[in-house]
């Protein structure tokens, strides 16, 4: 499998060397040159398999060439045998056709774990067979700090400086970062937003020389690993629910649009899926696109749903490479123009052929609290506020009543308990076990200043298991 770039000036590269690449050298993001797409028997012959097994089916074709499946299907099997549920993802159903897919136990309570835990461990694999060493540098907005962390906390080979906004984190998000110690564990927190975290990270991938000779790493949906492992949980859904003999709808809670975009992906490779639903906040980019034709940026509002709370979404490129017919000369220069000006809309007919398939919906702080209070009132499932949005926007925006709406569950409640309160439901959701006392661990983390030069300095300075780089 060759990967190319969306801005289409970069090499192509093979699965090994886009997994530690990231980011493409023109800017761009890395893509399949070819999806692979599966029969419908093919589909239905995975239904009962365990999860790590139907993930090897769905993503043994993007590894082809460079990775064993021996390999492949024991780190596979490690990846997911220390999620907390025996399903690892398994489906709630709130009402009639409808049904919360929880994501959210893994180690750190998100779905940012199904394609983490195993990121770790591939990197792990390649820079050990190459004998190299290499510095992650990601931006979170509250659970791939976590995530990445987690999954690559024991990576004997990595460095890893974690931004994220200072105080624009819930505490859990925030301690669950910062009371892993290890010495290749950094976690800065910027005098900043979320989307001046994410900007100094391309950034820094852009020009690495601040590194001196140590190679940068992306652990951000950038990453094409990460958007890999999240279509497989659209497969394990429908064959849960008479896919692929019926058609399904999904409602996702997104920000950076990279787990939508895997759905998307999963309906090009053969799964039936006749609705996506962006579901998001008052951070509403996506929404403004999907239902106007207008990607402009706008002021960035803190939310309950803090995740969420994202002026540019990162693998938007991606759709845009795809509705513009995979012409990534005319890709770069959309972007580039986008940049300048901070505005951005495609040509009427790509527009329509996007709403064939996307709907969306904004949902105010109000409306999530008001959802989560029906929803637990109703059904006595407790949602986190990611995971309100979306049933929520499902609610809204559904096409038909007789094919099932399935809302991503995005994060355990008890990550965000402000939202939980606020909505009046009596019950504060409680940490499970594994968490207990992380109240009351010791916390390390270095606030910087909003600037670029400040950042960099500090990973140079902290690299190597804590020797300057």
């Amino acid at each position: 499998m060759r990967y190319i770039s969306t801005r289409g000036q970069a090499p192509a590269l093979n699965f090994e060397d886009v997994l530690l690449a990231g980011l493409a050298t023109d800017g761009g993001l890395y893509v399949p040159e070819n999806l692979p797409r599966f029969t419908q028997e093919e589909i239905a012959s995975w239904a009962g398999l365990p999860y790590h097994e139907l993930a090897f089916n769905v993503m043994r074709p993007f590894v082809t060439g460079s990775i064993s499946d021996a390999d492949f299907r024991s780190i596979l099997e490690e990846t997911y045998g220390v999620f907390a549920h025996q399903a690892v993802a398994p489906l709630r159903q709130l009402a009639g056709n409808e049904w919360v897919l929880e994501l959210f136990h893994g180690p750190t309570l998100a779905f940012k774990d199904f394609a983490l835990q195993l990121l770790g461990r591939l990197l792990d694999h390649f820079l050990m067979k190459r004998g190299e060493r290499v510095v992650i540098m990601g931006a979170t907005s509250g659970d791939t700090g976590s995530a990445a962390i987690e999954g690559c906390r024991r990576c004997e080979n990595v460095d890893i400086f974690i931004l994220h906004p200072h105080n624009r984190v819930s505490e859990v998000q925030r301690r669950q970062m910062t009371t892993i110690m290890g010495e290749n564990i950094h976690n800065i927190a910027v005098e900043g937003n979320f989307d001046d975290c994410q900007e100094m990270v391309k950034d820094s991938f852009a020009d690495q020389s601040f590194l001196k000779g140590t190679r940068l790493v992306a652990v951000n949906s950038i990453n094409w690993a990460r958007i890999m492992a999240q279509i497989v949980y659209y497969f394990h859904a429908a064959l849960q629910l008479g896919g692929p003999a019926r058609s399904m709808a999904f409602s996702v809670p997104t920000g950076n649009f990279g787990d939508i975009f895997a759905g998307y992906l999963a309906r090009n490779m053969g799964l039936p899926i006749s609705q996506l639903i962006v579901a998001t906040n008052r951070n509403d980019i996506l929404h403004r696109f999907m239902s106007g034709n207008q990607y402009d940026k706008d002021t960035l509002h803190p939310s309950l749903s803090p995740s969420m709370d994202i002026m540019v979404s990162s693998n938007f490129e991606r759709l845009l490479f795809d509705l513009h017919g995979r012409n990534g000369q005319l890709v770069g220069k959309l972007m580039a123009e986008f940049k300048q000006s901070g505005k951005l809309s495609v040509e009427a007919e790509r527009w329509t052929e996007a709403r064939r398939l996307f709907d969306s919906l904004a949902v105010d702080d109000e409306q999530t609290c008001a959802t989560i209070a029906e929803v637990f009132r109703d059904s006595g499932e407790l949602l986190d506020p990611h995971t309100a949005i979306g049933v929520h926007a499902a609610r809204e925006c559904r096409r038909s009543m007789s094919t099932p709406m399935i809302t991503l569950g995005t994060a355990h409640p008890v990550k965000f308990p402000e939202a939980v309160i606020k909505s009046g439901v009596g019950q504060e959701p409680a940490l499970p076990a594994h968490l207990a006392d992380l109240f009351e661990r010791e916390e390390k983390y270095t606030v910087l200043a909003n600037q670029l030069q400040d950042v960099q300095s500090f990973v140079a300075a902290h690299g190597n298991r804590g020797k300057p780089l």
